[in-house]
């Protein structure tokens, strides 16, 4: 687990706001201790002010962690599209942009990938239905580009594949301590495009 503030967030990363603070420290804590373990003090404590102070921005620890799982949602939908665009009309490029781009993010912003994984159930349904709907969104730009490198492979193969792409590269918060970021970016980076291919 890394101890600086995931990035992603915010598009400012370099001057957030008190609300992104709070974002970034309340994202480090429910990594490192579960959102059920985490009051509003201690990640009050964490950006210097007193827990009723967070009240101003968020209206409960629930709040936040809506708002840090349907955000991170939304910016890596929207990104995703955006590398695609990017890439033009030649798929094998595209994969390589979306590749980069996930890898990127899961180097970047560990404990987001921890908070999602194990706190989404403590989403209320109608924010957990927003996060999984922005999630299939985003698989399903990952499965049009893999549908088309291997046009003989059905749908369900592809989605399969993208599926099995993100949990390497998701793997970060336990394995990227191991090498500087640059080395695991470039192993991450070469592991996913073999395995988007098999």
């Amino acid at each position: 687990m890394t101890s600086e503030p995931d990035s992603a967030l915010h598009a400012d990363a370099d001057r957030p706001s008190r609300r992104e603070q709070i974002l970034r420290a309340a994202a480090q804590l429910f990594a490192e201790r579960g959102s059920r373990a985490v009051g509003v003090d201690d990640v009050g404590a964490a950006v210097g002010v007193t827990g009723p102070a967070i009240y101003r921005h968020f209206a409960s620890k629930d709040a936040m962690l809506a708002e840090m799982l349907v955000r991170i949602s939304e910016r890596l939908l929207a990104g995703g599209a955006a590398q695609v665009a990017a890439a033009g009309d030649d798929a094998a490029a595209q994969l390589r942009a979306l590749i980069a781009f996930q890898v990127d993010f899961a180097l970047g912003n560990p404990a987001l990938i921890t908070v999602q994984d194990r706190d989404l159930g403590a989403l209320s349904d109608a924010d957990a239905r927003r996060v999984r709907q922005l999630q299939r969104r985003y698989v399903e730009e990952w499965v049009a580009v893999l549908a088309r490198l291997d046009p003989p492979a059905t749908t369900a193969t592809c989605r399969a594949r993208a599926h099995a792409v993100f949990g390497l590269i998701n793997s970060t918060p336990h394995s990227a301590g191991r090498l500087d970021r640059p080395a695991m970016a470039d192993l991450l980076t070469r592991m996913a495009e073999a395995a988007a291919r098999a």
